[in-house]
């Protein structure tokens, strides 16, 4: 994994690669980003940086011995450790070290969900266990074979729980060029005796016009269509990716005509739209609801005389302007947090009539009251 294999984030790049040309390495850093900014293909990128018999002045050279090593994921100064669902008290990351390999090297920008597809994972837990913190010291007990440094990237460092401790020590008072970069979501649930002994690099959310250009360029999409799965993903490249392997149909004019009926009431037609909902297939229903949710916080942005940070296409964003001068920002937060709700419960199985129409129903009970400065109903086309 090369830099210039990663979407955005230049400053982190220049950051990362500033730090190795003026010998500034923290023997133990914490990349903490939401999921699908790009924080575990940061890490290997930089370790393998590091490794490069050759680096460039802006990435590694890609073709040296250690860099094909890389490529592979199989160089012997690099470890992973990585949350799995143990079968037996004695398994470690090394027992799923092939499924590791197979999963990063086909998404780089990985999620937990789609680690889970890679394993057995049953109903089981995600952790990392005893037997891996000891499994870790053993490994880092020993000088690096050929890199300057001796790496292990640590995934997911929330599911540690309390085993997490007994790496105080080797965090605190490593063995010479031995680097530990932990890749984490959620600061507020790693360790804190572990947080303290690291140096915080934080990842933000990629931007709207990386997302959008990656997937012209890579994934061959029309700028349309890359407009509005960027607009989806909301800075979140597993969503993106995601999203490419289902159906990417406009979902602006099917919110639009869901929110007017139920501002008319119009029972029927509201039954017959639900129906046509629960035909769509949980991924889609899932991203309609994530665009009615965006779309609704862009109306608010609009009232709020927020223009200039809206993106929206033309026409989308015509509507929005009309949108917002008639919902007000009470109705609009009563609307998102029903969609949100229905989000999770879709994630989560629900039946789609019963959920789509309570869905309706709320919206209905929502607008039932709004009247406009000349005294009726309006839903703008």
């Amino acid at each position: 994994m090369q830099f210039k294999d990663i979407i955005g984030q230049w400053a982190i790049k220049q950051r990362l690669i500033t730090s190795v040309n003026e010998n500034r390495v923290s023997h133990a850093q914490l990349f903490l980003g939401p999921e699908g900014a790009g924080g575990l293909a940061l890490a290997v990128a930089y370790a393998q940086y590091l490794s490069c018999e050759d680096k460039q002045a802006n990435d590694s050279c890609g073709v040296c011995s250690s860099c094909r090593k890389y490529r592979k994921l199989m160089h012997p100064d690099l470890h992973f450790s990585y949350p799995f669902f143990a079968k037996h008290k004695d398994d470690t990351a090394l027992t799923f070290i092939e499924q590791w390999r197979d999963a990063f090297t086909a998404h780089p920008y990985l999620s937990l969900d789609i680690w889970r597809g890679y394993l057995e994972a049953e109903n089981k837990q995600a952790n990392i266990n005893i037997a891996e913190c000891h499994q870790i010291i053993k490994k880092l007990s020993f000088k690096p074979f050929e890199s300057a440094y001796k790496i292990l990237i640590l995934w997911l460092p929330e599911y540690l729980d309390k085993e997490g401790n007994a790496l105080l020590k080797m965090i605190e008072e490593p063995q010479p060029n031995t680097l530990f970069i932990l890749v984490a979501q959620n600061q507020d649930q790693i360790l804190n005796t572990i947080l303290s002994r690291t140096q915080l690099i934080k990842i933000p959310c990629l931007n709207y016009e990386d997302i959008k250009e990656e997937l012209i360029s890579r994934h061959h999409q029309t700028e349309t269509a890359a407009s509005q799965i960027a607009y989806l993903s909301n800075g979140n490249m597993t969503d993106a990716l995601a999203m490419l392997q289902h159906d990417t149909k406009s979902y602006h004019e099917l919110f639009v005509q869901w929110l007017r009926l139920c501002f008319g009431n119009k029972g029927l037609d509201i039954l017959s739209f639900v129906d046509q909902m629960a035909k769509m297939g949980r991924e889609n229903q899932k991203n309609f609801l994530r665009y009615g949710i965006s779309f609704i916080r862009e109306c608010t942005l609009l009232r709020a005389g927020a223009e200039r940070i809206v993106k929206l296409p033309e026409q989308e964003m015509e509507t929005a302007k009309k949108m917002s001068a008639v919902i007000n920002n009470a109705q609009a937060q009563t609307i998102i947090t029903e969609l949100e709700k229905a989000h999770y419960h879709i994630e989560r199985n629900a039946n789609p009539k019963i959920l789509f129409l309570d869905v309706s129903l709320q919206i209905i009970k929502t607008l039932s009251f709004k009247i406009t400065p000349t005294g009726t109903h309006y839903i703008p086309n």
